[in-house]
């Protein structure tokens, strides 16, 4: 099984190879969907680690800290291409169409508008910081409802659909 800085080395090298800017913040995010979506569409997480709700929507408390540094301003590490499966590389294109366009607030206001998020926070105000764990079951639920199948030429795909307009 990967790892959660497996999949946020995917998305870092992904940045710096097509010069995009890539915070923290939008890093977290990333990660956040490529969970989802992958407990939605493979019943199975990506990766073990969990999110927290914060603030400022789902985060990996270690892979927040291992990029902390930087702030606001882009993440400046040198990411050689990640060896990946190739159907962990696919799926992870997909999740990229979607969401890498995002810039990271987008990316922040749309956790907020979800149920997993939420569903953690319960009725904390948004401000107040917070520890509670994002439930990969409530992931896979709430993603897993707005999957969308599409059928190519006998072969069954899922595509991975914003559920929230972007």
């Amino acid at each position: 099984m990967l790892t959660c800085y497996d999949v946020a080395d995917y998305f870092i090298w992904l940045a710096n190879d097509v010069g995009s800017f890539l915070s923290n913040l939008k890093l977290q995010k990333l990660v956040y969907y490529a969970q989802a979506w992958h407990l939605a569409i493979h019943g199975e997480p990506l990766f073990e680690e969990d999110f927290e709700a914060w603030p400022h929507g789902s985060v990996i408390r270690a892979l927040y800290e291992e990029y902390k540094k930087f702030s606001w301003k882009p993440i400046q590490k040198e990411v050689i291409e990640p060896r990946l499966p190739r159907e962990v590389i696919q799926f992870l294109e997909e999740v990229t169409d979607v969401y890498f366009a995002c810039d990271a607030y987008e990316l922040e206001r749309m956790t907020h508008q979800e149920d997993p998020w939420n569903l953690a926070r319960g009725s904390l105000p948004i401000h107040v910081p917070s520890k509670n764990i994002i439930n990969k079951e409530w992931m896979k639920e709430y993603y897993a409802a707005h999957a969308t199948e599409v059928e190519e030429e006998d072969d069954e795909d899922i595509v991975v659909e914003s559920p929230i307009a972007v």
